[in-house]
């Protein structure tokens, strides 16, 4: 537990709301989390599941009717046939996670991945008492590894490497042909790839490419936090081989038994036109902000050297203003209002120097939150 970091962000975010009880007006652009609520399809579906009685446990992997929906939402948007029984249904992307890990990973194994990337990867790997091993990337390969950066850091202890794409809190998105060589490398090492496609959906330019079906060393972990807007109803799902389902499916009655119901039941309709038609309106609302965004932080100095494709995050070096994220981040709050998310919850690669800009607020307080920070960069002689 010593090693398992808490997300830092979340201090700055408790005192944010001890300000904004007191009155202070507070810009919100550290969030990971869509500010729309969830469709109303959704929602309905929900409801009508509750007043129907569907209120017992579902199978440990999930209902069968929504490992269905999802195999045909895989044929539907890639073209990739998966088989519904390799589908997997978990609460949160992170339960999906966490029964990847307990399964592949034993004591003393390494997990190679992304730095920056997202905190839990690294802290669960650690709880199954692996060792996640953090490969700094950065302009030069987009943010991503690539089989060059996994041959030099290779060793005989490797069993898996996790992925995401678009990645948090890069945005940067696995062109199709990367995520190819990708997969083969790992698979002529006899290792396993851990793919987390969360963000899909959530892309503004070529569709990204999944993983899923591409092999059978290849586990591909999804959710309807993102794309779909239901964080709250904590569903995720994971495609794995059909060699590890048992496993998965044995682990998982013991860790939680099964996702909740109401939940799966309400994700049946996320898949529907009339849901769909909502959700790209707001991909489109997002790929807006984005484009507002980018080009505003730019001029106010931060250093953004690649257009994020994906997700709704902007990772700026700012060191230019700062030798001190955190620092930076917590003085920004206190005299600007504007509350963002410091590099340190992303890793060891110079997080100092970098912040992670959330665009998940209306338009209006984006534009709100550049004037503030702009006034700040000026009053503190940093523009």
């Amino acid at each position: 537990m010593a090693v398992i970091e808490p997300f830092h962000v979340m201090d700055l975010l408790a005192k944010a709301r001890q300000m904004e009880s007191q009155g202070r007006s507070i810009i919100h652009m550290e969030i990971g989390e869509p500010d729309f609520v969830t469709p109303q399809p959704v929602v309905e579906a929900g409801i009508k599941a509750l007043r129907e009685g569907y209120t017992h446990y579902t199978p440990a992997v999930g209902l069968p009717a929504l490992r269905q929906a999802i195999a045909r939402h895989y044929q539907e948007v890639y073209q990739v046939s998966v088989a519904p029984e390799c589908i997997v249904l978990t609460p949160g992307a992170s339960g999906a996670l966490l029964l990847i890990l307990g399964v592949l990973i034993n004591p003393g194994d390494q997990v190679l991945m992304t730095d920056p990337g997202y905190p839990c990867n690294r802290h669960f790997v650690r709880l199954m008492e692996g060792e996640a091993v953090g490969i700094p990337v950065d302009a030069s390969t987009r943010y991503q590894l690539t089989a060059e950066l996994l041959q030099r850091h290779w060793t005989p202890k490797t069993r898996a490497v996790m992925l995401a794409s678009p990645a948090n809190p890069t945005g940067a998105v696995i062109p199709a042909k990367q995520l190819q060589q990708l997969i083969e490398f790992v698979e002529q090492q006899g290792a396993y790839l851990i793919m987390d496609e969360i963000y899909h959906g959530l892309v503004y330019g070529p569709p990204a490419s999944t993983a899923a079906g591409r092999s059978e060393n290849v586990l591909v972990i999804n959710s309807f936090s993102k794309y779909f807007t239901m964080t709250g109803w904590r569903l995720g799902w994971l495609v794995a081989p059909k060699s590890l389902v048992r496993d998965i499916d044995k682990l998982a009655q013991n860790i939680f038994l099964a996702p909740a119901t109401v939940s799966q039941y309400a994700a049946l309709a996320a898949f529907s036109p009339d849901t769909i038609q909502v959700l790209e309106q707001r991909r489109a609302e997002f790929k807006q902000r984005r484009d507002y965004l980018l080009p505003q932080l730019r001029q106010l100095g931060f250093d953004i050297p690649i257009e994020p494709e994906g997700a709704f995050y902007l990772y700026a070096g700012c060191s230019r203003f700062t030798d001190d994220s955190y620092e930076f981040c917590e003085t920004l709050l206190q005299q600007a209002g504007v509350a963002v998310t410091p590099g340190i919850d992303f890793g060891h690669h110079s997080p100092q120097n970098h912040v992670r800009f959330a665009y998940t607020t209306s338009m209006e307080n984006l534009q709100e939150g550049i004037s503030r920070i702009g006034a700040f960069l000026q009053q503190n002689g940093a523009n």
